[in-house]
Order: structure tokens, then C-alpha cells, then sequence
């Protein structure tokens, strides 16, 4: 077994795409519009799906907000510098929600930022041995 995907529905596809595109340097996998379901769902990730966890954007037609609820936490994504990595998505239009630092109780490198429907993805800095 694998972890194939994590899904989140969001408002508004296209700014959802340029951001995970864009501002995290993702690639868009795959799309496809289901115009029965009034639905759409876009794939994107570091890699190809058959090796890599994705994340499927769900957008429903009709709707352009989510509450997001007290649930769900984040996404992470391993990088090499959390503070470099702060900076390229603040230099790309992204919102950084907690600068690169130490986490609490811990001395982990993490960071967090802000995708535009306000889901929070934690950057962690890749450990050097």
C-alpha cells in the first residue's frame, strides 16, 4: 500500500493551480471537468503520480468558499531551506503565515504558508546529517 492523494476542494481552480504551479513550483498532472457531477478535478504534485503523493484539487462548480472546519491541519512538503523557501513564495505573491524557525518544543526547521483558499502548508527543512 501507498498514499496516492490528498484531496482539498477549493473556490477557484485556476488561481488554486497558479498557486501550486506557481508559487510552489508544482506541475499540474492531469484535469479533468466531470460536466454531469458539475465538478473538477485538477492533480498536481513534484512528481508523476505512479511515484509521488498528490494533491487532487476538487473544485464544485457552484461553489467559491469553503469553511475549512477545525480538522483538517496542513499539508507539509520537505525543503532544503525553509527560509530561502519563505522568501521565493513571498517573491512569488504567496503568503508565508509563520516565518522559518525552530518549532515549538523541538528544533525542527519548519515555516508555514497559505494557499488562496487558506489551506496551511508547513514547510519543513530537510535535516543535514
Amino acid at each position: 500500500m501507498r498514499l496516492l492523494h490528498t484531496m482539498i476542494r477549493v473556490g477557484n481552480l485556476q488561481r488554486s493551480i497558479e498557486f501550486y504551479t506557481q508559487v510552489l513550483d508544482m506541475q499540474l498532472l492531469r484535469q479533468q471537468d466531470y460536466p454531469d457531477g458539475r465538478f473538477t478535478l485538477a492533480f498536481v504534485g513534484f512528481g508523476e503520480e505512479s511515484e509521488n503523493t498528490v494533491i487532487e484539487l476538487t473544485h464544485n462548480w457552484d461553489t467559491t468558499q469553503y469553511n475549512l472546519g477545525n480538522g483538517f491541519g496542513h499539508i507539509a512538503i520537505e525543503v532544503e531551506n525553509a527560509a530561502a523557501a519563505c522568501d521565493a513564495v513571498r517573491n512569488k505573491g504567496g503568503k508565508v503565515v509563520r516565518e522559518a524557525g525552530p518549532m515549538k518544543h523541538g528544533t525542527t526547521i519548519i515555516a508555514f504558508v497559505e494557499d488562496p483558499d487558506g489551506y496551511k502548508i508547513e514547510l519543513i527543512q530537510k535535516e543535514t546529517q
